[in-house]
């Protein structure tokens, strides 16, 4: 009495679709996954630090060798 078979799931995907519309669904789909990644985002502030601290000095590195190469071809 309990179970539930895969042909009742789909009849109820069925009916939600139809009672909200594919496009409502999708932004609620987007909605949550963007609630998720700040939720993870704010229990991991540090890694978030770290993350965008390695990325500068990447990108510093990376202009460094740039103005290397420009110093190098004038």
């Amino acid at each position: 009495m309990g179970n539930i078979g895969i042909w009742q799931l789909a009849i109820v995907a069925v009916i939600i679709v139809l009672l909200f519309g594919t496009k409502k669904l999708r932004n609620l789909g987007s909605d949550l996954g963007s609630s998720v990644k700040g939720f993870k985002k704010a229990m991991n502030p540090e890694q978030e630090e770290k993350k965008s601290l390695d990325s500068k000095e990447q990108s510093d590195e990376t202009n460094e060798t740039v103005q290397t190469k420009e110093k190098d071809q004038a």
